[in-house]
């Protein structure tokens, strides 16, 4: 690697750079600089445009000698999750559109191969890093390629998923020139837990043999002449030796080179680490040591808050920009609600049991911990494993709840039918974050639980609109129900002016001619096209279903009254609600116009209006869509 210094002011500037081909010429201090620059930026920005600050502040350091070791895009770099790759995006050249970051058009909060060659893979869930980038390195050597690499970026919060060690025990036994660099922050979203957390603890605690190797084999490769030979020689003598006097970490066992812990901070260690990691070629794990939330002093002393900040919102965060002092403050919003009602049943009924999947402050269920922490489990980034243990649970007569968001429930489709379903255990979801969720884009909109729950047998949904429809179906999921319950509500708030009773059935609106029919938070909107729609001396009415499946008998002859039926629903059309119930419609000897809007294909980033308009799902679109099929235009 040439570090001779090649630009003439010591603080090189980004725009300065033809990226990321001239990290490779920065000396060490000019790579301080820059990243202390990156820091700055980081900081000014995500504080307006919202999105994932601790962890981007952690990766700087190793994200530019990743970018100086290896030479991307032929080098394949994997980030798992993906949420910590802003400072990847801002070193291969997308600096100038930081300022739009998760805005409607602009850069995407995870990679994405569509926006740059150098996001070389898709990925917004966690623990798929490994085997994406197996793949990468194994076709690679199809091909022919000895040369490049797969690199994949795991952090130790994603070490709790289950499909890291499928692809880790895959990768092993093979040949290949696969680096895997094991982001290690002792933090995840909330804090790590389980036996994987204190492995890494317990490894991180004595380095000094693997460090003196890897170092020693860095100088001796060094050498003139002889250094390729020597090192090889040495590592065949070093690794028996290790064997014999020192255990083996489970990485070793999996058939990977350990190296490491290396200081995540420090450039030049990262750089040897890298080097020699290359030398290899054969599956290669680097663990690197990094401080979530670095050189940020709130984000330090409290990453999982600023795991994700929200976008300029007083109300939700508040920071005090000349010292940097952060003041929490979340407001009442459908988790919590959801997190103290589920608490308060618990405080009467010892039999329940909350579950989350490294979710518990996103979810609401701090306060099901701070009341009963004998029954409150994190499992992890492990949402298959949380379902089939809330089904033992659920098996042995307890009433386990397990809160996730729609979006990650899509990872434990087979449990749910397989080991919950079948054998009929009264296990209730919290599906958090359902329907539209804005910046965070097509992975992690939580549009498609509706279709993959209505495809399991005896399942019941349900779909409060209102903080006190989700209280009221958390009580019947609880004590009416007996199978499979899932309650799913938005994120955010409930609207302060929602014009309808509450129900946990559905409720009725009488009109003639015309009646719409929807569910969820976006019945308000509907709401307010029915009275334009009747202001424009159409006939009109609503109904608003709450339980939406199996939906309830006695709303189809409510539904045969009228001509024509236009149903608005906030998820996938294939499979959703719209779906059934027009089937169930033609089992009737109804023959009026039947129309729905839903969505279709995946949502791109935006705000939730952004995102809600681009769908046609607001009022006014509503009217013109119902108006349009009133007068047989649509």
């Amino acid at each position: 690697m040439n570090k001779e210094h090649q630009f003439s002011p010591l603080k090189v500037r980004l725009n300065e750079l033809n990226l990321p081909g001239d990290l490779k010429k920065l000396n060490t201090a000019q790579c301080t600089e820059l990243c202390n620059d990156i820091r700055k930026m980081l900081i000014h920005t995500v504080l307006k445009t919202g999105g994932h600050l601790a962890s981007n502040l952690g990766v700087v350091e190793l994200t530019l000698s990743l970018h100086r070791n290896f030479d991307s895009p032929q080098d394949r770099i994997v980030w798992d999750v993906g949420h910590q790759a802003y400072v990847h995006k801002i070193l291969t050249g997308r600096a100038d559109s930081l300022p739009q970051l998760r805005q409607q058009n602009g850069l995407a909060g995870f990679p994405k191969p569509s926006e740059s060659e150098h996001d070389t893979f898709i990925t917004g869930h966690s623990s798929t890093a490994v085997s994406a980038a197996f793949g990468m390195a194994e076709a690679m050597r199809l091909s022919g390629d000895r040369q490049h690499y797969a690199v994949a970026v795991v952090g130790d919060g994603a070490m709790t998923g289950g499909m890291v060690y499928e692809g880790l025990n895959n990768a092993g036994k093979s040949k290949v020139n696969l680096i895997v660099i094991l982001n290690d922050n002792n933090q995840a979203i909330s804090k790590n837990v389980g036996a994987i957390a204190k492995y890494l603890a317990k490894i991180r605690s004595s380095p000094n043999y693997v460090r003196a190797k890897w170092k020693f084999e860095s100088v001796v490769r060094k050498a003139p002449a002889i250094g390729d030979k020597m090192a090889i020689g040495l590592k065949k003598t070093k690794d028996r030796i290790r064997q014999n006097l020192v255990q083996s970490t489970i990485f070793d066992d999996l058939g990977f080179v350990y190296l490491g812990p290396v200081n995540g901070h420090d450039i030049e260690e990262l750089d040897e680490a890298l080097e020699v990691a290359k030398s290899y070629h054969r599956p290669v794990l680097v663990h690197v040591k990094t401080i979530k939330g670095k050189g940020f002093r709130p984000a330090e002393e409290n990453p999982g808050e600023f795991h994700g900040v929200p976008p300029e919102h007083p109300e939700l965060l508040r920071i005090d920009m000349e010292s940097g002092d952060p003041e929490i403050s979340i407001d009442e919003c459908f988790s919590t609600v959801f997190g103290k009602a589920l608490s308060e049943y618990a405080n009467t009924d010892p039999d329940i049991i909350a579950v989350t999947a490294a979710m518990k402050y996103g979810t609401g269920l701090q306060f099901f911990y701070g009341a009963h922490p004998d029954r409150f489990y994190d499992v992890g980034i492990a949402e298959q494993h949380a379902v089939t243990f809330s089904a033992a649970l659920a098996s042995m007569g307890k009433k386990p709840v397990f809160a996730v968001y729609s979006t990650f429930l899509q990872r434990a489709f087979d449990q749910l039918i397989h080991d919950t379903a079948i054998a009929n255990y009264h296990v209730v979801l919290g599906v958090d974050r359902a329907g539209i969720v804005g910046a965070d884009g097509e992975t992690h909109q939580g549009v498609f639980d509706i279709p993959m729950l209505t495809a399991i047998p005896h399942c019941k949904i349900y779909a409060p609109a209102t903080y006190e429809e989700l209280t009221r179906c958390l009580h019947e999921a609880l004590y009416t129900d007996t199978a499979l319950t899932a309650i799913r509500y938005p994120r955010g708030k409930e609207s302060e002016h929602f014009p309808m009773e509450p129900d946990v059935l559905f409720t009725h609106i009488a009109g003639e001619g015309m009646l719409l029919v929807s569910y969820g938070r976006i019945s308000e909107q509907a709401y307010e096209a029915m009275q334009a729609l009747r202001e424009k001396g159409i006939p009109c009415g609503l109904l608003k279903l709450t339980t939406i499946f199996p939906l309830p008998g006695e709303i189809f002859a409510i539904a045969q009254k009228y001509r024509k039926i236009v149903f608005f629903e906030e998820s996938y059309a294939i499979g959703g609600i719209g779906e059934i119930f027009a089937m169930q419609m033609l089992r009737t000897d109804w023959n009026g116009t039947w129309r729905c809007r839903a969505i279709e294909g995946f949502v791109a980033q935006g705000s939730v209006s952004e995102c809600m308009e681009r769908l046609g799902l607001t009022a006014p679109q509503m009217t013109q869509y119902a108006e349009d099929i009133w007068h047989g235009k649509a």
